[in-house]
């Protein structure tokens, strides 16, 4: 180990995990929770934005995540895909951002994660008194959160095969509910006049945006699970491109399915009386009663596989910042048999428990309060984190890392101005996402740039202090590239020494 790394980081492995692409992939898109998406802020975007043109703002959504990701893959491939933001924003920019980026990243997980929980028990105290069952959502919520604490405990694998399943079932039903709509009403449910520039560009564009992109919090987090990938090099990219993929065109479809079976000229109206049961309508409409049996007890599902993938997201940054001395140390452990960062699991899980018990002892409400405020605040973050992932890879370029046109030029650019627009929309209307106007809650998104001021400030107390652990901030090993078919192997690969020494000219991260 060398002398300016931390304990307890270990490099990443070239091969050896045990998740490829496809799971992945799964891990992105359940924390993006399609069903959940659907049914909590579709109808909000419609109501209070667009109506109609919501399908275009979903569709303007994807192509800006789509750049940011052909920019974040380029450091993704640097990086050899671990460490997420906070270790692609040490390669681009350098060690004082990385640890604002990190500690940002941290809080805005962990917020999220709080968020899903609330709205987890909630939900399913919902739809369980709706058939006849009768529990507090706080033991609903507790349920779900001890189910998260078993599997986030063990192997990321386990997770992954569990998350398919509720992933399969929640696309299923939506896929099963469009057909439906398509057969009854043929082309006309896909109306042309959701895309066009007078409903697409309407009053109401910024509430839309920033509801369509609070839809695809988590799609980013690809790159926290290299360590724990067979090929991370192109598993990671590619599942972050799946993911933007998969997410925006099943959004802007459903939406505009949903659009085309109301009505463009109705559906605004409709979505404002019905709101939460705007989906549930549609599925006993199109599905009948036991159509919007299975959605009910399929949203459930959603929001657990949406907190078990956060939850599974925070450990690791939670583990690679502590492994790097910027949270404590013990953190950074990894269970000796399940590979997983089970001390920080632990720790997450009782942050979660002390902050859904004391919003239930203040006697507030899951949703309007605790959902919609921590949901709100993790949102704000992860947009902020995109952002400055994406400037990261505009660094690489400057300091000459990069030279396509296109992959590190042109997208990252357009990347970073839309999530700019983005993250602009959702603080400017953050009182209409929190539902909250006039309160403290409004103040909530101010935790974000003080959060990365404590980490900037943490680094730069290092570097005079700790110059060794400064230099390790960020400093993944690089993965070699696999070695010729044939022919005797370079000692370094032979060894499984990294190809670079860190901190040199050519490594992720520079010394700065």
């Amino acid at each position: 180990m060398s002398a300016d790394r931390p304990a307890g980081r270990s490099p990443n492995p070239v091969s050896g995990g045990h998740l490829g692409t496809r799971h992945i992939l799964v891990l992105i898109v359940a924390a993006a929770a399609p069903l959940s998406a659907m049914v909590g802020t579709v109808p909000l975007a419609i109501a209070f934005g667009t109506g109609a043109g919501v399908p275009a703002a979903f569709t303007f959504a994807g192509i800006t995540l789509l750049c940011f990701s052909v920019g974040f893959a380029v450091s993704a491939r640097r990086t050899g895909g671990v460490g997420g933001f906070y270790v692609s924003v040490a390669d681009g920019l350098g060690r004082p951002p990385a640890a604002a980026t990190g500690y940002v990243a941290v809080v805005s997980y962990n917020c999220a994660t709080f968020g899903l929980v609330g709205a987890l028990g909630y939900f399913t105290h919902l739809v369980l008194a709706d058939h006849g069952v009768h529990v507090p959502w706080e033991w609903c919520a507790a349920a779900g959160l001890a189910l998260v604490a078993v599997l986030g405990y063990r192997e990321i694998a386990l997770s992954a095969r569990l998350l398919t399943l509720m992933m399969l079932g929640e696309v299923g039903i939506l896929c099963v509910l469009d057909i439906a709509v398509l057969v009854r009403h043929g082309l006309g449910a896909l109306p042309l006049s959701s895309f066009s520039p007078a409903r697409a560009a309407g009053p109401g564009l910024g509430v839309t945006l920033a509801f369509c992109f609070i839809s695809f919090i988590g799609f980013e987090s690809a790159a926290l699970y290299g360590k724990e990938a067979k090929n991370p090099r192109r598993s990671v990219p590619r599942a972050t491109y799946g993911a933007v993929v998969l997410i925006a065109g099943f959004y802007a479809l459903t939406s505009w399915i949903a659009v085309g079976a109301v009505g463009p000229g109705k559906v605004q109206g409709v979505a404002g009386r019905q709101m939460g049961d705007f989906f549930f309508r549609l599925g006993g409409d199109y599905l009948g009663g036991a159509g919007a049996t299975v959605l009910q007890i399929l949203l459930c599902t959603s929001l657990l596989a949406a907190c078990l993938a956060l939850h599974c997201a925070t450990n690791r940054y939670t583990q690679t910042l502590a492994a790097d001395g910027l949270l404590p140390r013990s953190l950074s452990a990894l269970h000796p048999r399940h590979g997983s960062p089970h001390r920080a699991s632990v720790v997450q899980n009782v942050l979660t428990v002390l902050v859904v018990a004391g919003f239930a002892v203040a006697g507030l409400d899951p949703y309007a309060d605790l959902t919609t405020s921590m949901l709100g605040l993790g949102t704000v973050g992860i947009i902020a984190l995109q952002a400055i992932a994406a400037a990261s890879v505009l660094g690489l370029r400057f300091k000459g890392g990069g030279t396509h046109w296109w992959r590190e030029g042109v997208a990252p650019v357009l990347g970073f101005a839309g999530l700019l627009v983005s993250l602009w929309l959702v603080i400017a209307n953050f009182d209409m996402i929190t539902g909250k106007p006039g309160t403290l809650v409004a103040y909530l998104p101010w935790l974000i740039p003080v959060a990365a001021v404590v980490g900037a400030g943490y680094a730069g107390w290092l570097r005079s202090a700790h110059p060794g652990r400064y230099r390790a901030l960020g400093q993944i090993e690089r993965v070699p590239d696999p070695a010729p078919p044939a022919g005797p192997a370079p000692a370094a690969a032979a060894t499984g020494a990294t190809a670079t020494a860190p901190g040199a000219p050519g490594s992720p991260v520079h010394d700065r």
